[in-house]
């Protein structure tokens, strides 16, 4: 038979062209079957660390994934079975589909939920409500239980079948263990950098320029950050806090600017002004008699700064100053905050240490670093989870934060059903981690995300509260737990660099990013000291820069480098408002003449500690001064511009490119050099005689004109009848010459009108002038002399 069917088979494929014959034919999709067949969601389970007494609701939701209609269906509980450690949580999180067993027996069939029909694609809620003293829970510990649904399809309507299953935990701990574990949980208030350095406003007046209003959206009701606060005031947490988030939104609350088009700003909204208000008065409020920790100013990447920053200059010590700053900005009057912090703690992200990491921690004031357990793992002999807090040398202690609770609630946190398996498992990890070796008491630190979503903060909050309950933990604060006995067994070798995850050494500022930066701080080193007031550009700059190696940059390259360029570029601008006016070519003739030279400054201070030297590229030709250069002293009003003379001396004819430059009283230059061409044109003694000739000539003429004057008025004196004028000789009153002037008769004081001249200029330095827009010269302008 089996024969037989092939023979037409093969004459099929004989008919075939080569194309059909190759092509692979795309499989059909399944068709879900057995306990794939019906998706059962969790919506949520309560209460999620049930006592003696209490009944357990679990909601969810089914949907028929099938073409087939089931009938006959219901929703119940089971009870699988007791998980002794901590790894067999890890292997129970593997497993998927119904396993007849392992999955236990349903529950009494009273508390089913029914279902009487369930068509293709269709979705149907339920709620399944268990007495605690009927789920038939043995000894204390972590329990799997799964909700599953059971029915008929029409394809097999003789047989009932498990179509859907889905597992989670139920930690059952009705009486408090011999010896809680001390818990420290750390509750991070951290966002991304929101300003730059750019700043508005003159004198005392000086705020921020936000580049946009992301920050308001997280502090706005039911925002991010305003969760964190509302959720975490009834919390026993520590908190972590970058001081940059509240030094921000305390400029928020304090009325401030929005970067606009073209450069110009606009102001923030009330509104978000006072939601920044609201939320800074929530959270002092919150931190009351809380422990707090504060992070260096920006919550710097420290891994990053270890692996590519340390080697240059500048970094370490803006390291430590951002630590510094840390310290205070917590208890600034302007943010409402009074708390007392502690700021000797380094956290590198994901705990992930090296020794080159706790090297640089240690260097800007560290003294503890939270690490991770992934990080600093332990040996396969030690059978239980050790206290956090161990030394690692050098007088510095590693608090190691447990990777499985501390990753718990990573990932999407949006449905309800990824937040209640996150939570049970959690639960189950940490009553877990207690029952390894009751009798001794430990100390167990969670370190989340940084910056938790708001579905991820509301996942750990719902944890918290149920752990909170005593049973098997107590909450501890993060100084305490730092100060804990170490347990002798536990692993203090910090691994190498090369040990360091590629995943997140991939995500790293690249060295590129702190070359840039130093070249940044030397630009602003050089700036402000020719400042009146310094502190206005040095510590908004010096904030930007901290801003710029924060660790929320990671996996946002192109973003960092915009930033870190922004911040470059307007440093830049600031440095270009003190300036030389640019000059056209000049003329100069004689042996010796005045070059002018204008300094403007449009910033809003004053500009001091400045030089303007004027350099001669041929002092042979044109001396500055009594050399080939010369350089005076300027100090230029808030905008306002200066002018400068020079004195020079011509010894030879001809151009001379002539260099204005400004220095600083280290003779360091400042800003772009002005460099024009000046047309030297000396007089010589020839045509210094003929000059002289020409002026006695004009003595001499004058002469004779005065004393025909004077002999024609004697004649006038003399009397004697009218005569009629006739011809006179030169000398006589007759006609002058030609080419001589005819003086007017008149009174003595006559005299003949000098032709005009240009006055000749001042040649003292020149006073400051009002605030103006100096343009470049027009052609043709004119040098004193």
């Amino acid at each position: 038979m089996a024969v037989t069917a092939a023979v037409p088979l093969l004459g099929l494929l004989a008919h075939l062209t080569p194309a059909q014959a190759d092509t692979p034919r795309q499989p059909a999709a399944a068709e879900p079957t057995g306990s794939r067949t019906v998706d059962v969601q969790l919506t949520g389970l309560t209460p999620e660390a049930p006592e003696a007494g209490d009944t357990v609701t679990v909601t969810g939701t089914l949907t028929n994934r099938s073409k087939e209609t089931i009938t006959e269906g219901h929703v119940a509980l089971r009870v699988g079975q007791l998980l002794s450690s901590r790894s067999a949580i890890d292997v129970a999180d593997g497993r998927s589909g119904y396993t007849p067993g392992l999955d236990g027996n349903e529950i009494a069939d009273k508390y089913d939920h029914k279902v009487d029909k369930l068509k293709p694609k269709q979705k149907e809620s339920f709620s399944v409500s268990v007495p605690v003293k009927d789920l038939q829970l043995g000894a204390d510990g972590v329990y799997q239980i799964g909700v599953s649904f059971d029915g008929r399809t029409s394809g097999v309507p003789w047989q009932e079948q498990v179509l859907g299953i889905k597992r989670t935990y139920l930690p059952w701990q009705p009486e408090p263990t011999a010896r809680q574990s001390k818990t420290t949980v750390l509750w991070p208030l951290i966002s991304t950098a929101h300003v730059g350095a750019r700043t508005v406003g003159g004198g005392d007046d000086q705020n921020n320029v936000f580049e946009n209003d992301d920050l308001a959206k997280e502090i706005l009701p039911g925002g991010r950050l305003d969760r964190m606060v509302s959720l975490g005031k009834s919390l026993d947490v520590t908190w972590v806090i970058d001081p940059d988030l509240i030094n921000t939104v305390a400029d928020m609350a304090n009325g401030y600017r929005l970067a606009g088009a073209d450069g110009k700003t606009v102001a923030g909204s009330k509104k978000n002004r006072d939601a920044a208000a609201t939320w800074l008065n929530a959270l002092g409020k919150a931190l009351t008699g809380q422990s707090v920790v504060a992070l260096p100013y920006g919550d710097p990447d420290l891994a990053s700064i270890a692996h590519n920053g340390a080697r240059i200059p500048t970094t370490l010590a803006r390291l430590k100053t951002a630590t510094d700053v840390g310290r205070i900005t917590l208890s600034i009057p302007d943010t409402d905050l009074d708390v007392k912090v502690s700021t000797d703690y380094a956290w590198p992200v994901d705990g992930a240490i090296d020794r080159s990491i706790v090297d640089v921690a240690t260097s800007a004031g560290a003294t503890k670093v939270i690490a991770r357990s992934d990080s600093l793992s332990e040996p396969d002999s030690l059978l239980y989870t050790p206290s956090a807090a161990r030394p690692i040398g050098g007088g510095v202690t590693a608090v190691v934060s447990d990777s499985r609770l501390s990753t718990a609630f990573e990932g999407s946190m949006d449905s309800p059903q990824s937040s209640t398996l996150a939570v049970q498992r959690f639960l189950a990890q940490s009553l877990a981690l207690t029952r390894q070796n009751e009798q001794k008491q430990r100390t167990v630190v969670v370190a989340p995300q940084r910056t938790p979503t708001t579905a991820q903060a509301e996942a750990m909050a719902t944890a918290l509260r149920a752990l909170q309950g005593g049973r098997w933990s107590l909450s501890q604060e993060l100084d305490k737990t730092a100060k804990t006995k170490a347990d002798p067994q536990a692993n203090t070798r910090v691994p190498p660099r090369s040990a360091y995850p590629k995943s997140l050494r991939a995500q790293e500022l690249p060295t590129a990013a702190f070359t840039s930066l130093h070249t940044t701080q030397k630009g602003l080193d050089s700036f402000q000291e020719i400042l009146q007031k310094p502190e206005r550009v040095i510590t908004p700059f010096g904030l930007a820069m901290d801003r710029a190696v924060a660790t929320s940059w990671r996996g946002r390259a192109a973003q960092a480098a915009t930033y870190r360029t922004d911040v470059r570029g307007y440093l830049d601008s600031l440095v270009r408002q003190v300036r030389l006016i640019p000059k056209t070519d000049a003329k100069l003739s004689g042996h010796s003449a005045t070059i002018p030279v204008t300094v403007q400054n449009n910033l809003l201070q004053d500009a001091r500690h400045l030089k303007v030297r004027l350099t001669s590229t041929k002092p042979t030709r044109l001396k500055i001064g009594e050399g080939p250069w010369e350089e005076r002293p300027v100090k230029i009003g808030a905008g306002h511009s200066q002018t400068v003379k020079f004195d020079t001396t011509i010894n030879a004819n001809g151009p001379v490119l002539v260099k204005a430059q400004l220095v600083t009283d280290d003779n360091r230059p400042y800003g772009q050099p002005v460099e024009f061409s000046v047309d030297a044109t000396e007089v010589t003694s020839t045509v210094m005689l003929i000059i002289a000739g020409g002026v006695l000539l004009l003595v001499l003429a004058g002469l004779r004109m005065y004393t025909q004057r004077k002999r024609r008025a004697r004649e006038d004196g003399t009397g004697g009848a009218d005569t009629a004028p006739g011809p006179q000789g030169p000398g006589d009153g007759g006609p002058a010459p030609a080419g001589e002037d005819t003086p007017r008769r008149g009174p003595a004081t006559d005299s003949p009108v000098p032709p005009a001249e240009n006055p000749p200029g001042d040649s003292a330095a020149g006073p400051d002038t009002g605030s103006e827009n100096i343009e470049r010269s027009g052609a043709g302008e004119r040098v004193d002399r």
